[in-house]
C-alpha cells in the first residue's frame, strides 16, 4: 500500500487488537479505530474517516459481524475478515473478500490489505 489509510478494527480480544494496531503502525498505516461489537463499529463507521477495515467475524456472545459488513460495503468501504475458523463462517455474500487467517503474521496482514 503506498499511502496511509485508516483502517478500523473490530475485534473483541484486546490483546489481538493491540496486536494489529502495532502490525499496522510497522506498515505504516493508521488505526482509525479499534471496536469490540457490532454497534460501536457500526456508529464508528457512520463517523466517517475510515479508508479499510480488519473484521473479526465472530465476537464475544457469538455476534456475527455480518452487520458491520452490509454496512462497509453499503459505504464503498473495503475490509478483510479475520477468522480463525474456515471460510464458512463468513457470510456467503462476502466470501469474495480477502480474509486473514489467524493466528495473524506481520506478513499475513500485509497480504490481506494488499489485496483490497
Amino acid at each position: 500500500m503506498t499511502a496511509p489509510k485508516h483502517i478500523l478494527i473490530v475485534e473483541d480480544e484486546p490483546l489481538i487488537a493491540m496486536m494489529l494496531e502495532d502490525f499496522l503502525e510497522v506498515l505504516d498505516q493508521s488505526v482509525a479505530g479499534s471496536v469490540d461489537s457490532v454497534a460501536t463499529a457500526l456508529g464508528r463507521i457512520d463517523g466517517g474517516g475510515i479508508d479499510a477495515a480488519i473484521l473479526d467475524v465472530n465476537l464475544r456472545g457469538g455476534e456475527k459481524i455480518t452487520p458491520v459488513a452490509e454496512a462497509l460495503d453499503a459505504a464503498g468501504i473495503p475490509f478483510v475478515f479475520a477468522t480463525g475458523g474456515s471460510d464458512d463462517s463468513v457470510d456467503q455474500r462476502f466470501r469474495d473478500r480477502p480474509v486473514l487467517q489467524k493466528p495473524f503474521t506481520m506478513d499475513g496482514v500485509a497480504k490481506a490489505l494488499a489485496a483490497l
